[in-house]
């Protein structure tokens, strides 16, 4: 038998046939590789949040609760908590930049009215009734007792917020929209330092431009209001040095300084009228003792204050028993000859100011 005879191959016919099997390969594989994805793939995990950097924050030394021999600053209740820590270190550092109380220009300028006359709201007639005007301070900390206060109360009632409270910018909104006059409650330096009056307090040991940076960072937590009082501040009301510094900065602002009388030394009076600010004076606290019963014994005396004065300032909180003592006198004061005023309708314009086309 024949044997059959394979063409010669040599070895350029070889090369040249692996080289074509190996880039037909390779262009085959290419055809087949997967578009990218258009969308990250899914993780099944839970993914950790995002932590946000770590901010500074200007801490106060110690302080203490405040304490008037004739008075006692009212004691800081259950029903109104400070804030939490954990909702502290979410409070901005003072020297982040913040807007302050000042309307967008009409026209390309500012309106002329200082913020005392511009956000006050329209005093009742008195048709010879005598005017008392309450306040509500330490509003925005305990929020669902600051939400009752902003939505029972009259509108002629003033609320003081604590610069620090939750969302305050948005609960002083809510407040102007139910129509009250608000005012800024700063923290400041109490008799001793055992109790602390509240993060970015004033204290009289600060150089000036802290204490300037400080109430800085007070007046920009919300806008739209007429003035502030002292939250605490005993000794810092009494100390000529540091309310010269915040005295000279309500002048300039505009503001009204409504002083809570913790220390019956206080010069509030006389540096308020020596820089021409705007000034008023509490007369009565009335919840030293937030019960109901207690609170309806210091309005008796509010009445008979206002009788002998012609007129009254209390302060007060936003405690049960109080807001229930108030909701039950309320609608008793038209009969007794009284009527309810916000708070510039009782406060002494400086020397030359025009009175407000509200009466106050």
């Amino acid at each position: 038998m024949r044997k059959p005879r394979w063409p010669k191959v040599n070895s350029r016919s070889i090369a040249a046939l692996v080289l074509a099997v190996a880039v037909g390969g390779v262009i085959g594989w290419l055809a087949h590789v997967p578009e990218p994805a258009t969308e990250p793939p899914h993780y099944a995990g839970k993914l950790a949040p995002i932590q946000p950097p770590a901010r500074r924050s200007v801490e106060p030394s110690p302080s203490s609760r405040d304490s008037a021999a004739l008075n006692p600053a009212p004691p800081v209740a259950p029903t109104a908590p400070s804030l939490a820590p954990e909702a502290l270190k979410d409070l901005p550092p003072a020297d982040v930049a913040r807007p302050h109380n000042v309307p967008p220009p009409e026209n390309g300028a500012p309106k002329a009215a200082p913020p005392w006359r511009r956000y006050a709201i329209a005093t009742p007639p008195l048709d010879g009734r005598i005017p008392i005007a309450l306040v509500i301070d330490d509003v925005g900390v305990d929020v669902a007792r600051s939400r009752r206060a902003i939505d029972t109360l009259p509108a002629a009632v003033t609320l003081s917020l604590l610069p620090y409270g939750a969302a305050i910018d948005r609960q002083a909104g809510e407040a102007r929209a139910r129509g009250h006059e608000i005012i800024v409650h700063v923290s400041m330096e109490a008799d001793s330092r055992a109790v602390d009056p509240g993060p970015n307090a004033l204290y009289t040991d600060l150089p000036p431009d802290e204490i300037a940076r400080r109430f800085d960072w007070a007046l920009s937590r919300f806008s739209g209001y007429v003035g502030f009082n002292n939250h605490m501040g005993s000794r810092f009301t009494s100390n000529e040095a540091g309310m010269r510094v915040v005295l000279a900065e309500a002048k300039r602002r505009g503001l009204l300084f409504l002083d809570s009388k913790t220390a019956p030394e206080t010069i509030g009076a006389r540096l308020s009228h020596e820089f021409g600010v705007p000034f008023a004076s509490r007369q009565v606290f009335l919840d030293n003792d937030s019960g109901a019963g207690a609170v309806a014994k210091q309005l008796a005396q509010l009445e008979a204050v206002a009788r002998r004065d012609h007129g009254a300032i209390a302060i007060g909180h936003p405690h049960d028993g109080t807001l229930a003592a108030l909701a039950a006198w309320i609608p008793t004061l038209a009969g007794k000859g009284f009527v309810l005023v916000p708070l510039t309708a009782l406060v002494k314009a400086p020397p030359g100011a025009k009175a407000s086309a509200a009466g106050g």
